[in-house]
């Protein structure tokens, strides 16, 4: 796991050369203002040429001069926050640190990064003191010579205001914005600095991002549900890099409702070969995620069983086994889920994956109202968990573990995320809906993860014997196992008649 970011909260304005501060000392909570330091910066902005970085607002540089020269790349998090993740300057001056470039592969892939930009900035830093001398944020004042590399070429420059909290609050933030008001100044029409350097040629991401609406057209629901989740998914892909707890089960949840979603909602898109290809493609990632989840899930179960267990049950060195085993298991899995996120394969999906939002193909029936649509797609989903069901029922409960469990589980949760897509059309019934799926999907998820743990049990089992250590612990969690399989079974088939009606 790599350095923890730095949290910038940050606001910028514009200002005349001839500006003058007005009195920092009368914001609220500021007991001083420290002498001003000046520092002279230099910083070359790296992007794609096609400028991929900064059309999802992110900004990569090697900045020399002030207190935290370096690399810095700077991703947004949320209004006026953004996350700083910094390496050392290097002897290198072109090439990326490997920390930061992977932090950005979802987005560049493939593409070259090159120098965009070369930005010189005289700052003058202004540190206001709050109480027993508490530093609340500083205020900097920079002349700024900005000089884009990419054709054409042009040099600009301005001069702007920047205040950045170090202790202070966001009060503080808003209380400057009305001062700075009172004097004529107003908040940047810029993000960043490279954002007017560069004159806003960034493209601006994937256009209109859809509004689902009962009343509106069908195939919007779609699109801003899938929307949501590619977003989700490159959220992810930096953190499941950086092995952040939950990532891989975020990220794989991701892929699983767009391509579930993309099979009930399938007759609103024209191209039925192109959404059948992503469908494969997520179903493949969603597998390589998986196998380090499951390592995951298993690992935790497990621990969970052990510790409830007698002490005099647990027979040898039972918890270290399990640790070795299923910490071996996710670690290797963990690996190939970092080779696979570094392959073309994976850049292609996202590449087709963004083609699919930009350029939907939409089909006739997208553009009819969403609430005479979605419903009947959605009634559709729930009869086939209904068949599902009913299958299952054939089937004497016991220690077969019978694949139409396994089935029913797959279709109910196929409908809890079409169910998911659909809130906007009527939130109250698709409510009851994703609760009752989810419900379904649960006890049947841990009827699945009861398989999977026993047949690990199984292998430590005959593992510990030929060790010479005790294999009775692991033949007792392997019957709890499959107790709580038929309870699950049993509690699956009571819960299914109060399921509810699919009418939205």
């Amino acid at each position: 796991m790599g350095t923890a970011p730095v949290v910038e909260v940050e606001r910028k304005y514009d200002v005349k050369d001839s500006a003058v501060l007005p009195p920092l000392q009368d914001l609220p909570g500021v007991r001083g203002v420290g002498p001003p330091v000046e520092h002279q910066l230099t910083a070359e902005y790296f992007d794609t040429k096609d400028l991929r970085l900064a059309s999802e607002q992110i900004t990569l540089r090697r900045r020399t001069g002030g207190d935290d020269a370096g690399w810095h790349l700077k991703l947004p998090a949320s209004v006026d926050e953004r996350h700083e993740h910094r390496e050392p300057l290097g002897q290198d001056t072109a090439t990326v640190p490997d920390a930061l470039l992977e932090l950005i592969l979802v987005h560049t892939r493939e593409k070259k990064l090159v120098p965009v930009a070369k930005l010189t900035t005289r700052r003058t830093v202004h540190r206001l003191q709050g109480k027993k001398d508490g530093m609340l944020a500083e205020v900097s004042d920079d002349r700024v010579e900005a000089e884009t590399l990419l054709p054409p070429q042009e040099t600009k420059r301005w001069r702007e205001w920047e205040i950045e909290l170090i202790d202070g609050g966001r009060d503080l933030l808003d209380a400057t914005d009305q001062m700075l008001a009172a004097a004529g100044v107003r908040p940047s029409a810029h993000d960043s600095k490279l954002a007017r350097a560069l004159n806003r040629k960034a493209p601006t991401g994937q256009g209109r991002t859809p509004q689902a609406k009962r009343k509106g057209a069908a195939g919007d629901v779609l699109l801003a549900y899938l929307t949501e989740q590619v977003q989700t998914l490159k959220d992810q892909d930096p953190q499941v890099r950086r092995n952040t707890h939950d990532s891989v089960h975020k990220m794989r949840v991701a892929t699983r409702r767009m391509r579930s979603v993309l099979a009930t909602y399938r007759k609103l898109l024209s191209d039925g070969d192109r959404v059948q290809f992503v469908r494969d493609e997520l179903k493949w990632l969603a597998g390589v995620l998986g196998e380090a989840r499951d390592a995951e899930v298993m690992h935790a179960r497990l621990k969970d069983m052990i510790a409830q267990e007698p002490t005099e049950l647990v027979m040898g060195p039972v918890t270290r086994r399990v640790d070795i085993q299923l910490g071996a298991d996710y670690e290797k899995a963990h690996t190939k889920v970092l080779e696979v996120l570094k392959e073309k394969r994976y850049f292609g999906l996202l590449d087709a994956l963004d083609t699919l939002l930009a350029a939907p193909g939409l089909a006739p029936l997208a553009d009819k109202r969403a609430g005479k649509v979605i419903p009947k797609l959605i009634t559709k989903d729930v009869k086939r968990l209904a068949a599902a069901v009913t299958e299952a029922r054939r089937h004497p409960a016991g220690i077969t573990d019978h694949p139409a469990l396994h089935e029913a589980r797959k279709d109910g949760k196929r409908l809890r995320y079409a169910a998911e897509a659909a809130a906007p059309v009527n939130p109250k019934v698709a409510g009851h809906l994703v609760d009752a799926a989810h419900s379904v999907q649960k006890i049947l998820g841990d009827h699945q993860d009861s398989i999977v743990t026993r047949q690990l049990l199984r292998r430590l089992g005959a593992e510990s014997f030929l060790q010479g250590e005790n294999g009775f612990s692991y033949g007792r969690l392997h019957a709890l196992e499959q107790t709580a399989a038929l309870e699950a079974e049993a509690k699956f088939h009571r819960e299914w008649k109060k399921f509810p009606s699919p009418k939205l």
